[in-house]
């Protein structure tokens, strides 16, 4: 993600040399580290309209409340069979109602859309959209899944046909744009208006999301202090706020070096939610303290999620950096990015398949996607740490050069395991 701040080069030998100043307090948030997940209540839900579909086993409306009940359940715990199970539901209420309710259609859309099936998702909205219930709503979708396939003209035209500045679904949307067109102050100033809208609207779900949001963008401006007290506002008001805690974690890893401290969230996370990528955090703040141990568990514990077939395509752009950073099978990361590429056909795509190649040493064949898919269609620091390492293959020194100061810009939100990487472009 670019930073919109300019950084001389006289600046970088003492950022990279400078101590980071501390943001976190410890009393802020580990009331949050002994909270214990209880999903009774949901799971309760979920049996509830089973026990009424084994009554009256035709009706759909039951289907599509325990398909919310087990996706409640998804996004609690991060457990996929949740989300499968929504699924299967959604599909089923669909094939019964034969498809005139556009939001099952939209329901199963998002579904899909965490699950990364895009296509599918973009297939179900246009059935969606002609439906024409409820249209400004399918517009917005429509919206996200364009952006997220990286069908950039489609997306923009879908958010003018949105457009309203007091609607808090046009404003986090419009804050997203800016943010994908590499606007980072101006996607904070919109997500700030979409959390007052949210405030005022007394939504728990809505301003805990426009809280993590601005504390992500907050952190990759550089405002470490207001990440930091975001991510704590939305703990309040959940304090199982586990994307909360992660970054939490991270501001404790990346900005303070305290990868103990980091390490401890993570593993009280990992106590009530799991997801995969929690692990190879673990991995990457292993590797940092050079905890060869704690890394190799950590990935063999991500390895053996990711085996789970619900997760699908959902762990690809992780499988490819592991594939081509820890283990060295390149050959298996370029097969992973031919079909990321396939499923999604955007600038962050191509340049994961580019690097799989340079990593199997067709430096030329990975320069040449680069340029044609790549350079200067994104400005995510990571994408820009690729970019930079082939052209340095290819000698392109002055091109490195102009990259090196945007990623220093960046260490924060690429980790102090870059930082030497960096030094070395």
């Amino acid at each position: 993600m670019k930073l919109n701040h300019s950084f001389p080069l006289i600046l970088i030998v003492f950022i990279f040399g400078c101590n980071t100043n501390r943001v976190t307090q410890l009393k802020d948030y580990n009331t949050y580290l002994s909270t214990e997940f209880d999903k009774t209540e949901l799971l309760s839900s979920a049996q509830l309209w089973t026990n009424k579909l084994e009554t009256t086993p035709n009706q759909f409306p039951y289907l599509t409340k325990r398909a919310n009940s087990y996706t409640q359940l998804f996004n609690a715990t991060g457990d996929i069979g949740y989300l499968k199970k929504a699924e299967e539901d959604l599909v089923k209420a669909i094939e019964i109602t034969n498809g005139i309710y556009a939001s099952h259609l939209k329901s199963l859309a998002i579904n899909y859309i965490s699950q990364h099936r895009f296509k599918e998702a973009l297939e179900l909205l246009k059935k969606a959209e002609a439906n024409g219930e409820k249209l400004n709503g399918t517009k917005k979708m429509l919206f996200d899944v364009h952006l997220e396939l990286g069908n950039y003209i489609a997306a923009e035209a879908y958010l003018k046909q949105i457009k309203n500045t007091s609607d808090f679904d046009y404003l986090i949307r419009s804050a997203k744009w800016e943010d994908h067109n590499g606007n980072l102050d101006e996607a904070i100033v919109t997500m700030e208006k979409a959390a007052l809208i949210a405030e005022a609207s007394k939504l728990k779900g809505t301003m805990q999301w426009s809280y993590t949001n601005l504390a992500d963008f907050y952190g990759h401006a550089g405002e470490i202090e207001k990440s930091y007290r975001f991510y704590l506002k939305a703990l309040k008001l959940d304090p199982n706020d586990a994307y909360a805690k992660k970054g939490i974690a991270w501001i404790l890893f990346s900005h303070e070096n305290n990868s103990e401290e980091a390490l401890k969230i993570l593993d009280h996370i990992s106590t009530y939610f799991n997801a995969p990528d929690y692990d190879l955090l673990k991995a990457e703040i292993a590797g940092h303290i050079n905890d060869k141990k704690l890394k190799s568990t950590a990935l063999a514990s991500y390895q053996k999620a990711v085996e789970n077939k619900h997760y699908g395509d959902m762990y690809n752009t992780y499988n490819i950096m592991v594939y081509t950073e820890d283990m060295l099978l390149s050959k298996q990361a370029i097969e992973i990015a031919m079909q990321e590429v396939e499923n999604r056909p955007t600038p962050q795509s191509y340049d994961l398949l580019a690097w799989s190649y340079f990593k199997n040493a067709d430096v030329e064949k990975a320069n040449a996607i680069i340029e044609d898919y790549v350079d200067g269609a994104t400005s995510e620091p990571d994408v820009l740490y690729h970019i930079a390492e082939i052209y340095k293959a290819v000698g392109k020194m002055d091109k490195v050069k102009a990259l090196k100061g945007e990623l220093v810009a960046s260490l924060y939100e690429l980790g102090p395991t870059m930082e030497q990487k960096i030094k070395q472009l």
